[in-house]
């Protein structure tokens, strides 16, 4: 995603890997379809990818590191955006629809079904009808940026805890608290 929408509800998804990044002390190298690093954690490798394809091209980028990495789709997480749950509010599912969002579309078109997680995090609806575009692509509120920090930890434990434990546990777990 380009550097316009870098702070954006869009990008979410990116700045929870950027922070992951960043705590961890490991850092994202220019690779093919996208932005690649490697966490460590509990023994297990997590190969965290920031496509660089268009949003609505992202399933080529996820099918092709899927592949070259040998990942089971059942490890794939994949992070986004998402109007209909409040701010702040984080959602992991096992699978299901696309919801309206064109890259969720893309990996499910691409993989051929919906049997992935996705971690859903609400950005809100807070726009007037017609401008939802630019409410998406939009700069975080200062009040939403306040609390971004927290939330955004909160991701990082569910990545851990759903490459450690998997995913049904991981739910049990974080779907009540956030």
């Amino acid at each position: 995603m380009g550097d316009e929408y870098h702070e954006t509800r869009h990008n979410i998804g990116f700045a929870i890997l950027d922070s992951l990044a960043k705590a961890s002390g490991i850092v994202f190298s220019d690779r093919r379809y996208g932005f690649l690093a490697e966490y460590k954690h509990k023994g297990r490798t997590f190969v965290l990818l920031k496509p660089n394809t268009y949003v609505n091209l992202s399933g080529k980028a996820v099918n092709y590191w899927l592949q070259k990495e040998d990942i089971p789709v059942e490890n794939l997480l994949v992070m986004l955006d998402d109007i209909s749950l409040p701010f702040g509010t984080i959602r992991l599912r096992a699978k299901g629809g696309d919801g309206g969002h064109n890259g969720l579309t893309s990996i499910i078109d691409t993989l051929g079904h919906e049997n992935f997680a996705r971690l859903r995090f609400g950005i809100g609806s807070e726009y007037h009808f017609g401008y939802q575009v630019g409410f998406v692509l939009g700069q975080w509120s200062p009040e939403e940026k306040a609390t971004l920090p927290e939330k955004i930890n909160i991701c990082h434990e569910i990545i851990r805890s759903f490459g450690t434990a998997g995913v049904e546990r991981t739910m049990n777990l974080f779907n009540k608290k956030s």
